[in-house]
């Protein structure tokens, strides 16, 4: 089975302070992404998806693409905020990307009728979540999946992030995933922006979705649905949200897999040393190469 890496790389960085996607974080300049695209590749994916702003693809082509044609096909989709559905106009004054629901659906021509795994950009996910979700789409069935995560190991020591908070049911499917904002650590776990208190070990999406072609029809069901709403000019539309609609309505189900790897990433650039640090360490332990491509 052909499986397709997506990944969704449109967001501005706005936390960040620039474009984050192409900072350099291993020995020899590579950057995030390219351990994303190691470890998928060790899992069987056959093909990467690039999910990007038209702005963005200049530097995607030199940082990315360049180096990895090589070894596997990298093709783009681009996420614009014009392209909306008949009967719909950009507002004006819109500026701000319509989120990772509206990203996904812009590669549906790009990826067919393939089975793919969306993941973010600047995030690591780790070798086992990857082998995870690959042996789950492979298993043929038509359902969706997804690599939930601990909150403990999710959260940034420079800042509030933003979470999946999965509730999931002893049968191991996703019963909802709640998007919660502004979470930020405290000695007994963590803190929401409405007051909620987590112990730090709910099990939270981070964008790492094994899913089926049928995902699109709903993606364009529930993005026409979110603009006749009038939503605001920074409103989003969110990939676990689309997920959270699609349960809810009796339309489809995600399998529920528990990573056992540490996630990290780079919302701050203050989280960079760690990030670094921690792809330093697993070369050292020999998980990868010290030159990722040879």
């Amino acid at each position: 089975m052909s499986l397709t890496l997506v990944v969704l790389a449109a967001g501005m960085g706005s936390r960040y302070g620039g474009l984050k996607q192409v900072d350099p974080v291993g020995p020899h300049g590579e950057i995030l992404l390219e351990y994303s695209v190691f470890d998928a590749l060790r899992a069987g994916f056959d093909r990467v998806v690039a999910v990007i702003r038209p702005d963005l693809q200049a530097d995607f082509e030199q940082h990315i693409a360049a180096r990895l044609r090589q070894r596997v096909p990298v093709e783009f989709a681009f996420q614009r905020l014009e392209d909306l559905p008949a009967g719909f106009s950009l507002p004006e004054g819109r500026t701000k990307p319509w989120g990772t629901g509206q990203a996904v659906l812009c590669c549906e021509s790009v990826v067919g009728n393939s089975s793919f795994l969306a993941i973010n950009a600047d995030d690591f996910y780790g070798p086992a979540s990857y082998r995870l979700v690959a042996d789950q789409l492979r298993a043929g069935q038509d359902e969706h999946c997804m690599a939930a995560f601990g909150l403990r190991n999710t959260l940034s020591e420079h800042g509030s992030v933003s979470r999946g908070l999965c509730e999931v049911g002893s049968d191991g499917w996703l019963s909802t995933v709640t998007e919660l904002t502004d979470i930020v650590p405290r000695d007994d776990g963590a803190v929401a922006n409405d007051g909620l208190s987590l112990t730090g070990e709910e099990p939270v999406s981070m964008n790492f979705w094994g899913l089926r072609p049928t995902i699109f029809g709903e993606l364009k069901s529930q993005f026409e649905t979110f603009l006749a709403g009038n939503p605001g000019p920074k409103s989003e539309l969110y990939l676990p949200g689309v997920l959270d609609g699609m349960i809810r309505g009796g339309r489809g189900r995600v399998r529920v897999l528990h990573s056992p790897e540490t996630w990290f990433g780079v919302t701050y650039p203050q989280d960079k040393p760690r990030v670094t640090e921690q792809i330093a360490a697993r070369v050292a332990e020999g998980q990868y190469p010290e030159r990722l491509w040879t």
